[in-house]
């Protein structure tokens, strides 16, 4: 699993002691798009927009509507990682 999937995952065990930080820590060691679009998720999450929308433009996507619920992003962002990940 990549960086960036691993964030996901972490993410999702956020109420663990630890698991925002751990999420940004691989969210950062993913050095790719897919990497700063979930870099860009979780600072939506933590309620820091400016942040996102430079994370959201280095991976070259828009931020979604404020309608669009952080579960419903997150779930958008790992279908299409799973979509595109290539186990070695």
């Amino acid at each position: 699993m990549g960086p960036a999937l691993q964030a996901l995952w972490h993410l999702s065990r956020r109420e663990q002691a630890g698991g925002w930080e751990r999420a940004h820590a691989c969210a950062q060691e993913a050095d790719s798009r897919e990497g700063a679009w979930v870099h860009a998720h979780l600072h939506r999450v933590e309620g820091d927009d400016a942040n996102a929308g430079y994370w959201y433009a280095r991976a070259g996507r828009k931020p979604p509507a404020k309608t669009v619920t952080f579960e419903a992003e997150r779930e958008a962002i790992t279908r299409a990682l799973l979509a595109s990940w290539q186990p070695r």
